[in-house]
């Protein structure tokens, strides 16, 4: 199961691409609001996440926690002790953790890149403790998937998809949406 964190300001494109990718290819996905579970996120777009954190449980049943950017978002992901724990449970435990714009900088806050290739939201570089700095839209070291912004959601949604699935399955997604084409 993946399970994709959702706090209030949150950057929109980067927690609905993932979804909606995985989704169409076949993984299942359930967004957890941390702040409540009507979530408004940056620019003003309630969702309703599927489950309030209050109701999420870490357990074997996680295969990757997803981590939206956004300001105040990614600030409001960090503060939170259950997304904590479900960062380290997935970290510890070799299941898969993603994340995008400027929630890669929780990980390194958490003391989780170092040694590991990483990329952020350009500005926040040194933000990526420990890490060794990429400027790639996506850059995958072992179970940890990190992307840079909004504008990366498609192709970060695409890797996710590629080390759940496959890339055959990642591929077809992409053309489906007529993705680079």
């Amino acid at each position: 199961m993946v399970y994709e964190f959702l706090a209030e300001g949150f950057e929109e494109i980067e927690a609905v691409t993932p979804i909606d990718l995985l989704r169409r290819a076949g993984v299942e996905v359930t967004s957890v609001g941390v702040t409540g579970k009507s979530v408004t996120g940056n620019h003003n777009i309630t969702i309703e996440a599927d489950m309030s954190i209050d109701d999420f449980e870490v357990g074997d049943d996680i295969d990757m926690v997803i981590l939206p950017g956004g300001n105040p978002g990614y600030k409001n992901l960090e503060a939170n002790n259950k997304v904590k724990q479900a960062i380290d449970y997935c970290f510890y435990n070799k299941r898969f953790v993603a994340a995008i714009c400027a929630a890669p900088s929780i990980l390194g806050r958490f003391g989780l890149l170092n040694g590991l290739r990483a990329t952020v939201y350009p500005g926040m570089e040194d933000e990526l403790i420990g890490a060794k700095f990429e400027k790639q839209e996506v850059v995958r070291d072992g179970k940890v998937i990190t992307s840079r912004g909004a504008g990366t959601a498609i192709p970060f949604a695409a890797e996710l998809i590629t080390v759940l699935v496959n890339k055959e399955k990642a591929q077809e997604i992409l053309n489906s949406i007529v993705y680079n084409q």
